[in-house]
């Protein structure tokens, strides 16, 4: 039995190592590319001095957006983060608290998940219509709206089994107490929920800040975003590897600070539905 169950760690653990590798030698494949001459990545060499001149090229040279597609990506990412909490938070919360019929929440959250399945590229063509006739086409606000709308069936969705795992009796004691309903969410329900917010906000920056089709095509120069920016390398002549991977390593960074900060609550919110 010792050893049946020594041998089944050792398999978990190189299943663990193998899965690492296959997650991380794509990234570490650009980061190395992002560090090659022109010539070195031409020959596909494995042997080479490592230089910064790619960064320096996407960071600071006159003919890069970099930097602008950066900031667009850091305002419309927390414009995305900021509504989708507030609007998913207080959905969620009349779904699981207020007096609605069964069946409307029931029709309702069967709507949300449908939503959610729907492919986003399917909405691009519509949005790029109606964006450009009430002019938020090419404007960061407009790709914010656009945003919200293909994260918050998600956020709804996390919110909604964070605030039922919420007993319903402690807002019952803050009622007894002199809390108004307002006073019982406020002081009550959304601290205990904290852990959901950090899921969904996180979740939401991440997917806005990777999100490509709708920014793609409702965006101009002024307002591209960093995903979009990097297809820019890819010219009809050649490809500027190296700065297309300098960006690419650039533009990871934001998102893979804030999946280390919030991981816990990110696989708790998750794994919260199947536990039960």
């Amino acid at each position: 039995m010792g050893e049946f169950s020594g041998r089944g760690r050792l398999f978990g653990y190189l299943g663990a190592i193998l899965a690492c590798l296959i997650t991380l030698l794509p990234f570490l494949w650009i980061l190395m590319i992002s560090v090659k001459r022109p010539i070195d990545i031409s020959s596909g060499t494995l042997k080479f001095i490592p230089t910064l001149k790619n960064y320096d090229r996407v960071l600071f040279s006159k003919g890069s957006d970099l930097p602008l597609n950066i900031t667009n990506s850091a305002i419309v990412a927390v414009g995305v983060m900021v509504g989708v909490l507030v609007v998913a938070t207080f959905a969620a919360y009349s779904l699981r608290r207020l007096d609605w019929p069964t069946w409307v929440t029931a029709v309702l959250l069967a709507w949300i998940l449908i939503f959610h399945m729907v492919p986003p590229i399917t909405m691009v063509g519509p949005w790029y219509l109606a964006f450009r006739r009430v002019g938020l086409y090419d404007n960061l606000f407009g790709l914010i709206l656009a945003h919200i709308t293909l994260n918050l069936p998600l956020g709804v969705l996390l919110m909604v089994s964070f605030i039922q795992e919420i007993p319903k009796e402690l807002e019952e004691a803050a009622l007894i107490d002199g809390c108004g309903q307002v006073g019982a969410f406020l002081r009550v329900t959304l601290p205990l929920v904290a852990p959901g917010l950090a899921a969904v906000g996180i979740l939401s920056f991440v997917f806005s800040w990777n999100e490509f089709a709708a920014a793609l095509n409702l965006t101009a120069r002024a307002t591209m975003t960093v995903p979009v920016a990097i297809t820019k390398h890819a010219l009809s002549e050649f490809t500027r590897h190296g700065e297309m991977a300098a960006s690419s390593v650039i533009a990871t960074i934001p998102a893979v600070i804030l999946m280390f900060i919030g991981q816990r609550y990110i696989v708790k919110g998750m794994t919260l539905g199947a536990l039960k």
